[in-house]
């Protein structure tokens, strides 16, 4: 052992008390480094644990009186661990002489190895810093909607990219132009390696800047089987709880390179749309004879409509001499028409309905399955338990209202088939 170094009386005295034990010289140097060692791990445990304790009483005491979000998100993502990390891996440092002094390449080997566990740790310290910097800015209403993961992956690409770079010169003693040198010749393999990487940066960057989606929006994305609420937005995929609860994951650039269904400008407005029709039989459409049109006056929401068109009807047919002995002559009302503005009526009126949105009952093109009388009207919530409900009410109601204007619903018969 070298007894010229004035840093090493530790190492001196643990090697002349294994001496003085009878130990065999050649076996002293080895048994002494492993002293040594198992010395400084004791010392570092006991350190790390020490100024941890500290670190995360003084934060636990500004979180009691200073109340700052911040500060209580630190303590959540570990920064007094980090932090107190650093002490640790100094006492290492200068310990690595006195424990391999008899063995100096080992001394290099862990120096250079301590010093990139210090690079980790720093890097590991200012991303628990910006994390809870960023766990902060989600609870404000203005960063709540925000893809602040996939700021914080580049952030963290960044770091490491930061990290490489010192770790690389530290370990080869070159400058950080040959590491860059170094990266140019493998640029192809490294931006096929990161493709993905690459495409959700700016996807990303593109779905913020055009405000495509938030978190928490409504999307549907068939090619995907994606049908809920937007979770998670992060650098490389997106993450949508669908309202079976199930999970579905999918790229970023996914959002800008397919087509997607989002619903978020249907939450903002107030309404949610119906837009479902009811097919008539067409051989149940009919004129309204005169001697009914008593028993359709009995319906409220149709009396005065009634009064005021069958006036109009008659003054026309009158002025154009029509013979009324056919009812097919001239002018009529029928039960479809009085059916349709019933529904008119009756969605007008309906509690569930938004009377500021379009409000509307159309007839289309008749079909195989009848005459489709269309109601596209907005209900006054966008829950989707209300809206169900609301739609379901007024269907219920003018299905069974059909009745009492002799329209008959179309339904398929199928064929039943009997075993013998």
């Amino acid at each position: 052992m070298n007894k010229d170094n004035s840093f090493n009386f530790i190492g001196r005295w643990t090697y002349d008390l294994l001496m003085h034990s009878g130990i065999a010289p050649g076996v002293v140097k080895y048994l002494n480094a492993i002293l040594l060692a198992l010395i400084t791990i004791v010392l570092v445990y006991l350190v790390h644990q020490i100024i941890r304790r500290i670190l995360r009483i003084a934060l636990i005491r500004i979180i009691k009186n200073s109340r700052i979000e911040f500060f209580h998100h630190l303590l959540e993502n570990r920064f007094a661990y980090y932090l107190a990390l650093i002490i640790p891996v100094i006492i290492i440092n200068l310990s690595l002489p006195v424990v391999f002094i008899d063995f100096p390449r080992f001394t290099r080997v862990f120096g250079a190895l301590s010093d990139v566990y210090l690079v980790f740790v720093l890097i590991w310290m200012m991303m628990s810093v910006i994390r809870s910097g960023a766990d902060s800015l989600r609870k404000r209403q203005a960063f709540k909607e925000k893809p602040i993961d996939s700021y914080l992956q580049i952030i963290r690409i960044i770091l490491m990219i930061l990290g490489a770079v010192v770790i690389f010169s530290t370990l080869t003693g070159k400058s950080p132009v040959a590491f860059f040198t170094a990266m140019g010749a493998l640029s192809a393999v490294l931006l096929l390696m990161f493709k993905d990487t690459i495409m959700g940066f700016v996807a990303s960057i593109q779905v913020s800047a055009n405000d495509m989606v938030r978190i928490g929006d409504w999307i549907t994305m068939s090619k995907y089987g994606a049908d809920g609420d937007v979770i998670q937005i992060n650098l490389t995929t997106v993450k949508i709880q669908n309202f079976d609860k199930t999970i579905t994951t999918i790229p970023t650039y996914a959002l800008i390179s397919d087509s997607f269904q989002n619903w978020r400008g249907m939450q903002e407005s107030g309404g949610r749309r119906i837009k479902r029709s009811i097919y008539i039989r067409q051989t149940s459409i009919r004129f309204i004879k005169p001697e009914e049109l008593e028993s359709f006056r009995k319906i409220q929401s149709l009396t005065s409509y009634i009064d005021h068109r069958q006036k109009d009807i008659d003054k026309s047919n009158a002025r154009n001499g029509i013979d009324k002995h056919l009812l097919v002559n001239g002018r009529n009302l029928t039960n479809a028409g009085l059916f349709r503005k019933y529904i008119d009526s009756y969605l007008a009126h309906h509690s569930g309905t938004n009377k500021k949105m379009t409000m509307m009952v159309r007839q289309l093109a008749p079909t195989a399955m009848g005459l489709p009388i269309e109601l596209y009207v907005f209900t006054g919530t966008t829950k989707w338990v209300e809206y169900e409900h609301i739609m379901a009410d007024i269907f219920d109601h003018l299905l069974a209202a059909a009745t009492y204007f002799d329209l008959q619903i179309y339904e398929h018969q199928g064929v039943v088939m009997q075993e013998s």
